[in-house]
């Protein structure tokens, strides 16, 4: 009996372990970002008060995980997977303003949506504070 009963533990770990590898290799996928979004502009625009502001909602919302500079490394980020982007790295200059904003908008396991949250002015405050992010490491 002692050994069906291992055996039995052994195979539900196995599979337990089999899923959870299949989602994180999901989750490592490129984030595709619908066409209509990839051209959109920032209506904000780049002025000091959108910066302003985006930063107090950077504090807020995305220094958890993504840390200060925005390297990805705040206090949640090592008990995540996939691990947070890292809005200063030169990677981030390649990303229109649309992909931030989608990604923003609509989040991607691990990281919430935010389009029920934040307002659309909010979210774009967000990447205009993101931009400050990675042109300061280009620095």
């Amino acid at each position: 009996m002692k050994i069906l009963l291992r055996r039995i533990t052994a195979s539900v770990i196995v599979v337990l372990l089999l899923n959870q590898g299949t989602k994180l290799s999901a989750q490592s996928k490129p984030w595709a970002v619908p066409k209509e979004y990839t051209s959109l502009s920032n209506p904000t625009g780049n002025n000091p008060q959108a910066v302003k502001d985006g930063k107090t909602l950077y504090t807020t919302y995305c220094t958890p995980c993504h840390g200060d500079k925005g390297k990805g490394d705040g206090a949640a980020a090592a008990s995540l997977t996939p691990k947070p982007a890292d809005h200063s790295s030169p990677a981030m200059l390649n990303e229109t303003d649309g992909n931030l904003y989608y990604k923003i908008s609509e989040g991607r396991m691990p990281m919430p949506t935010y389009k029920n949250v934040l307002t659309d002015a909010q979210r774009w405050e967000l990447v205009v504070y993101i931009r400050t992010l990675c042109k300061a490491s280009k620095k």
